[in-house]
């Protein structure tokens, strides 16, 4: 197994606790691999003031049940099959650490110019049907007043699958009622990313790969 592949293994252990089965044997068989490994249906909420202004993002993300499965490994519960909002508060912590150093996969502009946020708040883990949610609040660094605001989620490396739900995959929360969400979902990136190795992904040309496929949110408040 080569060190890139190694490390990036590392980085995902770090980064949401553990890998999913598809990902440990892709690692291991040391050839191209199919992108992505894990998935998760996102649902967003972007956070109003009564002035106007957008103060945050609030998420809501539900991982894939292999990957969910794999999470949960070491987790104990009182009740079987079931998990407290408590007894998964340690990894939803991992997961908000592990999180800040890929920018949480949000990504806004406003104007062509990168928003900053604040560190995470209300964030927790829910069980249900088994899967894991994770739900967490992004905070603008500063509150944001435009007539524009465009917000992505996606991984550059295509690791991790991201798509909105079908129903309400957006809300506006506060906002001023002549507001309007916009929402653009990817196409499936994952026949051409089957060609590609884990390496390309990491160091080559395509380190940005997730970018073709992000899930982008445009409101308007004229």
């Amino acid at each position: 197994m080569s060190c890139a592949r190694s490390g990036h293994r590392d980085r995902w252990h770090r980064l949401l606790h553990l890998l999913s089965a598809a990902a440990a044997l892709a690692f291991s068989a040391g050839a191209a691999q199919a992108h992505p490994h894990v998935w998760v249906t996102a649902a967003s909420e972007l956070i109003y003031a009564p002035n106007g202004s957008v103060t945050a993002i609030r998420h809501a993300w539900t991982f894939d049940d292999m990957f969910s499965a794999y999470a949960l490994q070491g987790t104990v519960a009182k009740k079987k099959g079931a998990y407290t909002r408590e007894e998964l508060a340690p990894l939803a912590q991992t997961n908000m650490e592990s999180l800040k150093a890929y920018g949480f996969f949000t990504f806004t502009k406003v104007e062509g110019i990168k928003q900053k946020f604040r560190n995470p708040t209300d964030y927790f883990l829910d069980y249900h049907d088994g899967t894991l949610v994770l739900h967490f609040t992004l905070p603008f660094a500063a509150p944001i007043t435009t007539r524009q605001l465009v917000v992505e989620i996606f991984d550059p490396s295509y690791f991790v699958d991201f798509s909105l739900q079908k129903q309400d995959p957006v809300r506006l929360v506060g906002a001023p009622a002549a507001c309007t969400a916009a929402v653009q979902r990817p196409s499936d990136g994952t026949a051409a990313a089957q060609k590609l190795s884990e390496d390309t992904f990491l160091n080559g040309v395509n380190a940005n790969y997730g970018a073709m496929f992000a899930n982008r949110i445009t409101v308007d408040c004229p």
